[in-house]
């Protein structure tokens, strides 16, 4: 999930950075994520890492696509904050907002964040799935050279709609589970920082930690959904919908595919979260 902050507005800049960075730590764990809930040929996280190893699509694409992810999600939560408690960013040190507001606040990021997300992380989930090697001799050529040449494929060949496969299931995950992290790291914050006080760097790790795996606890049932609908277009038919998806899933695999990938989630949730709300405090305060 992308990282809410206590200082609540920023230069979009630093935004993009702090997310960036987490993107770097956590990619390759989001990789191998994603081929445990699309593919059924490993036999867990170990079995798909050594088998990811050579096969890694790269971290160009997500680490550009984070920067305009993460300020529209920051963006519009400081104003929603802003619009439902008339509250400026330098007084809610002294005035913090209700959890209720903050929940709100949250669920509104997500719900513009996903909006503008669906393309780029549908592209992203592709190239994770690309498990052809980017070159080898006499080797069959992979699908996608890129994520230019994966966009245009699948406008070519699904259509301007196709870029939003899975729209739906990625707004119902992100709109509540945004809220919920906001308020898991806003609750943390305010139990361990004495009033009034900017939490330490001690507590930004823990809180954002923990906010990471709270969140991701309540996404991965609709991640597995999402994930699986992104590659539904490359089998034309496979499911009529989100519906479709969750009861063909359930019926053939069990209840357990909904939390196929929650383990790596949450191992990679800490210390992504914890590092990229360090950084994120730490440019705000370079930008102040």
């Amino acid at each position: 999930m992308p990282p809410m902050s206590t200082p609540l507005c920023g230069e979009p800049e630093s935004r993009g950075k702090a997310g960036a960075l987490g993107l770097v730590l956590g990619h390759p764990f989001d990789t191998v994520k994603v081929r445990l809930q699309t593919q059924n040929k490993y036999q867990g996280i170990m079995d798909c890492m050594v088998k990811t190893y050579r096969h890694e699509s790269g971290m160009s694409f997500p680490i550009a696509s984070v920067a305009v992810v993460n300020s529209v999600l920051f963006g519009c939560y400081s104003n929603a904050l802003l619009a439902l408690t008339a509250t400026s960013h330098q007084e809610r040190r002294a005035q913090p907002p209700s959890y209720t507001h903050v929940f709100v606040a949250g669920c509104t990021g997500g719900l513009l964040q996903a909006y503008c997300l669906a393309p780029f992380d549908l592209i992203k989930v592709r190239l994770q799935n690309q498990t052809e090697p980017r070159a080898q001799l006499g080797g069959p050529p992979p699908r996608y050279r890129g994520p230019v040449h994966c966009a245009a494929c699948i406008l070519r060949e699904e259509g301007p709609r196709g870029l939003f496969r899975g729209a739906w299931a990625l707004m119902l995950r992100d709109t509540p589970t945004l809220g919920i992290y906001f308020v898991t790291y806003e609750w943390l914050c305010r139990q361990y920082t004495p009033e009034g006080q900017t939490p330490s760097s001690a507590t930004v790790l823990v809180a954002g930690g923990f906010a990471g795996i709270a969140s991701w606890v309540t996404a991965t049932p609709l991640d597995v959904v999402k994930s699986r609908m992104q590659m539904a277009g490359l089998e034309r038919g496979a499911y009529q919908g989100m519906l479709d998806c969750i009861v063909r899933s359930a019926r053939q695999e069990g209840l357990g595919v909904f939390f196929r990938g929650l383990l790596i989630n949450s191992a990679r949730a800490f210390p992504v979260n914890a590092v990229t709300f360090l950084s994120y405090e730490h440019l705000l305060l370079a930008w102040a």
